[in-house]
């Protein structure tokens, strides 16, 4: 292992952890996955049913993007032939812990230009909204000008799908509308009846997607109390994405 490889596990092993402390209550027991890009054709991603809070190096396997992406474009596919191929995919065959079931849409994130980094958490604060009748409305707007700073113009929202191919497949459909509507990659992903997924160059930037998506969360429930979400508008959205202060201010944050 090089020393850039090792590296980048070690900061991974790190956010895992942040990711996973029971105090801050976005995953718990075997709950959401991480990885982070090794390079053009490789990357990192937690074996299944591991802890995020305890994973250490052995817990993480290094998976080739080409085979995992190749299945969006192919049939369909039982349980049985999608666990073959991402198994296959694993660049140390004798590794014996299995990459999560949910690598295929680990490799999309991380194919996109910008992202070195996923968090995907099930923080109680935003699934008590995801798993609502409310999900699309309440997440609809934007509240606050550091939500826009931090997790962008908007989410990608995401209908329950079944984990796995079919969730990659409807999270890569919905990642091209979303750029060809605001010109930019997303950095959050909200997926109906199951969690987040928050899209970074650095660990940093996952973890600060992932804190401000909960207060943001928190936010949302406490405005229903209140009459309501009161949104700010489009063109004040707008303004915000693209001031040059919060422009700067958002790359001290990454």
């Amino acid at each position: 292992m090089t020393a850039k490889v090792k590296k980048t596990l070690q900061e991974l092993i790190q956010l895992s952890h942040y990711l996973g402390d029971p105090t801050n209550d976005y995953a718990i027991l075997g709950e959401g996955n991480s990885s982070a890009k090794i390079d053009g054709d490789t990357f990192w991603v937690k074996a299944s049913g591991v802890e995020m809070a305890k994973a250490e190096e052995g817990d993480f396997v290094q998976v080739r993007f080409d085979p995992v992406l190749a299945m969006l474009d192919g049939a369909d596919l039982s349980d049985d032939e999608i666990r073959r191929i991402i198994n296959g995919a694993k660049v140390d065959r004798n590794v014996a812990v299995r990459p999560s079931v949910e690598t295929s849409f680990h490799a999309i994130g991380l194919s996109l230009q910008g992202v070195n980094f996923i968090g995907h958490t099930h923080p109680t604060a935003v699934n008590m909204i995801t798993c609502s009748s409310g999900f699309e409305v309440a997440f609809s707007g934007r509240l606050f000008p550091d939500e826009i700073v931090i997790c962008g113009p908007a989410p990608v929202l995401v209908p329950y799908v079944d984990p796995g191919l079919p969730l990659a497949r409807e999270i890569r459909r919905r990642i091209n509308a979303y750029i060809d509507d605001y010109g930019e990659r997303p950095r959050v992903i909200l997926m109906q009846n199951h969690g987040m997924i928050a899209l970074g160059s650095t660990p940093k930037q996952v973890a600060n997607i992932t804190a401000t998506m909960v207060k943001t969360a928190r936010i949302l429930v406490g405005t229903y109390a209140m009459g309501g979400p009161h949104f700010m508008t489009e063109e004040n959205v707008r303004r915000i994405h693209t001031r040059p202060d919060e422009r700067y201010r958002q790359g001290l944050l990454r």
